[in-house]
């Protein structure tokens, strides 16, 4: 049989056709189903896992899930006028974000655009926002303490540079504004500051830039947010698309501190979006992989070796717990990736006791580690003194007649839970909370009142700056207390506490 020429024409005629239309189905695609910022796409045989794609009225995709006959995606942006039918394209770039110093000092989006007002963002530099935690052999012990300026904090639950920490407890508790204090405490010790919003009001957010600015804590801070009015899919990336922006100064040498506030709502965001592209719902309604959502962004804190800089990324992510319950599933995942938790119970708060950090369930698995030794000195048994106190004090509400060590065991505890107490946006340096902390530990609140603790630090504080300036110095310098230095806090010390009480008789 032999074909003639116009047969053999039709054939490559169809060939050339067929290869053109592959060509087309892996670079674009076409909608078949639209809704609720979901979208569900024929072809795009090529896209990656987290691609971005654009979608018609330049409106911004990413695609989720990959599958055989389609592609799932999320929209970034405003759905309406986007129909079934439409054409989207590839991008041929994962999700990415601008990264650099001019991030210093600016409000961005999850997808890392100005959102202040101010100039667009201009950066050479870009990085995925999704990108695989440093290694073991990478890493390096945690040793070095990333002061909160909280005393109760920095003498019982140390953060080091490098570590996660989570701050968990029950809504209107207090946890940002131990993180807003942190990042305020950052003032010149060259630490970059990242705040992640996820899911918050625009008016929360907009308090907290002001509050940063007016502590002239913006300059050195990235704050990225995401509203609760946003699309879900921005939610679920603004945390790591700030992570993205922190790891850029990490590996040039810098230590970070990054903040996201809160990943309740990341994982509630997230869940909306799995349950859209029907990934099969697990336990409490959540996708089986939520553990994993959370793991692979802590675990990009780290300290790294010297070898590659010894920056660091220093994680606080933020949990909302329902009535007190950190053994619910979002909670105890997130404990299980952090090493240790600040724990803010709902009765101190309302008792006046704030920061409302219950220390008993508050942990550092960094521990002393990150502590500088004069801390170590001043701090070790405190601990164990609250403890005490709390088991003495419902010990005594039984009984009324008290033998005389356990009526000095209340006593001590009840300056000591008073002397703890700190305003917010009022954090202290680390040599005057070791002053403070010496005078409880050597007994030298004992003839203060308890409602005169914090008047008596205060005073005594102002005292040493004024009057020996040498003893603050040589704290700084030397980071410990031997026991030279031991006797001129104590001389000092005594001398305040006679000019104290002459005050108080007149």
């Amino acid at each position: 049989m032999s074909l003639n020429p116009e047969e053999i024409s039709k054939l490559i005629k169809d060939q050339i056709q067929r290869y053109d239309d592959e060509l087309e189905i892996d670079e674009t695609g076409t909608i078949i189903t639209i809704g609720d910022g979901i979208a569900l796409i024929y072809g795009l045989r090529n896209a990656m896992a987290g691609e971005l794609l654009r979608f018609p009225g330049d409106v911004y995709g990413m695609v989720m899930n990959l599958e055989e006959e389609h592609v799932g995606a999320v929209l970034m942006g405003e759905s309406r006028g986007i129909k079934e039918g439409d054409e989207v394209k590839r991008t041929g770039r994962i999700v990415e974000v601008p990264v650099g110093d001019v991030m210093l000092g600016r409000v961005v989006n999850a997808l890392g655009q100005a959102i202040d007002g101010g100039k667009p963002i201009q950066s050479g530099r870009y990085r995925p926002v999704e990108r695989v935690a440093p290694g073991v052999m990478t890493r390096k012990s945690v040793h070095q303490p990333l002061q909160t300026g909280l005393k109760i904090i920095d003498s019982m639950i140390p953060i080091g540079r490098g570590q996660r920490e989570l701050i968990i407890g029950d809504r209107q508790t207090g946890k940002t504004a131990i993180a807003i204090d942190t990042i305020i405490n950052q003032k010149g010790t060259g630490i970059k500051c990242i705040y992640v919003a996820i899911g918050q009001k625009a008016s929360t957010v907009a308090q907290i830039v002001e509050k940063l600015r007016a502590h002239d804590a913006l300059s050195y801070t990235t704050i990225v947010s995401s509203t609760a009015s946003e699309a879900a899919p921005l939610q679920y990336i603004a945390p790591y698309a700030g992570c993205a922006i922190g790891e850029e100064w990490m590996e040039n040498g810098d230590d970070v501190l990054i903040i996201y506030d809160d990943l309740s709502k990341h994982a509630v965001a997230y869940r909306t979006m799995s349950l859209l592209l029907k990934r099969p719902p697990g336990r409490e309604a959540y996708p089986g992989d939520v553990f994993y959502l959370h793991s692979r962004l802590l675990e990009r804190a780290a300290k790294l070796n010297d070898e590659l800089g010894a920056g660091s990324l220093t994680a606080l992510p933020i949990i909302e717990t329902q009535a007190g319950d950190i053994s619910a599933y979002i909670p105890t995942n997130v404990i299980s990736i952090t090493d240790g938790q600040i724990f803010l119970q709902t009765e101190l708060f309302n008792a006046g006791v704030r920061p409302a950090v219950d220390s008993g369930l508050s942990v550092s698995r960094v521990g002393s580690a990150a502590q500088i030794k004069a801390m170590k000195q001043v701090s070790g048994s405190l601990k164990l003194e609250l403890a005490q106190f709390r088991e003495m004090q419902a010990f005594a509400k039984f009984g009324s007649d008290l033998d005389a060590a356990t009526t000095e065991t209340l006593n001590h505890g009840e300056r000591l839970t008073k002397l703890l107490i700190q305003n917010q946006y009022d954090p202290m340096s680390v040599a005057h909370q070791v002053l403070s902390l010496y005078a409880a530990k050597h007994k030298f609140l004992k003839s203060v009142a308890v409602e005169k603790v914090a008047d008596y630090e205060s005073a005594m504080l102002k005292y040493m700056d004024r009057e020996h300036a040498d003893i603050i110095n040589e704290i700084n310098e030397k980071k410990a207390l031997d026991a030279d230095l031991e006797a001129k806090i104590n001389e000092a010390l005594a001398q305040f506490g006679e000019q104290y009480e002459s005050i108080i008789e007149g």
